[in-house]
């Protein structure tokens, strides 16, 4: 006589997601899709860091798929915590930002996937099952990002140009300053250290400070001891 698994056999043979996103709309599609997925059940659709701390304490999950810009932090730092914690686990960046120091930040903390939104929707379950088996699926935009780095040499200091000032204010960001902190220290205006960093973020093509610190670590502009 032929037999079936019961619900909750088939329940157990699936791969746990925890889904990270804080646009209601994306999200709802995005659970939508992973939860009629044959292979993934859905253990949890978060829309911030600290909810998908939560469900990540309860129990962890086979995959993390998260956005990177959250309304209560970063997603890089959210798979961070999970590769420390639970190294077999897969991550999965799914975001808007293509950016090269993104990526890379991403791919450093332990993610071995990375989708861009507008490519990503209609493909992320059969995405996170090819992760679960050895893949490590990327948007078509992403891993020309990577070829390329492999393929371009790093540029040095020189080529980048910043000013003394704009070292030393790079510098105190890595730190954590504040701009009143770095404006005390250089005697100089809160409104001139504002400027400074706009002027950094446009040299090194980054629009936060992590990305400004990261870039200028990895370009050997900066040190931190």
């Amino acid at each position: 006589m032929e037999t079936h698994p019961s619900n909750n056999e088939a329940a157990a043979s699936r791969h746990r997601v925890v889904l990270v996103e804080d646009d209601e709309a994306t999200r709802l599609y995005l659970a939508d899709a992973i939860g009629r997925h044959p292979a993934l059940e859905l253990q949890a659709a978060c829309a911030d860091l600290a909810a998908a701390r939560q469900a990540l304490a309860a129990r962890l999950p086979h995959v993390l798929v998260t956005d990177l810009a959250l309304p209560d932090g970063d997603g890089v730092s959210l798979v961070r915590e999970l590769k420390l914690r639970a190294p077999e686990c897969e991550c999965m960046v799914i975001s808007v930002f293509g950016t090269e120091s993104r990526v890379l930040g991403a791919i450093e903390a332990g993610a071995t996937g990375y989708l861009l939104k507008d490519e990503s929707n209609e493909r992320i379950g059969d995405a996170i099952l090819s992760l679960i088996n050895g893949g490590s699926p990327m948007s078509p935009a992403i891993a020309r990002h990577l070829l390329d780095r492999l393929h371009t040499p790093r540029r040095g200091h020189s080529e980048i140009a910043l000013t003394h000032r704009e070292v030393d204010v790079l510098s105190g960001l890595a730190k954590g300053y504040t701009y009143t902190e770095l404006a005390g220290q250089m005697a100089i205006s809160t409104h001139t250290v504002g400027t400074h960093v706009k002027n950094i973020y446009r040299k090194l093509e980054v629009c936060s400070r992590a990305e400004a610190v990261f870039e200028a670590v990895q370009r050997g502009l900066i040190k931190i001891s």
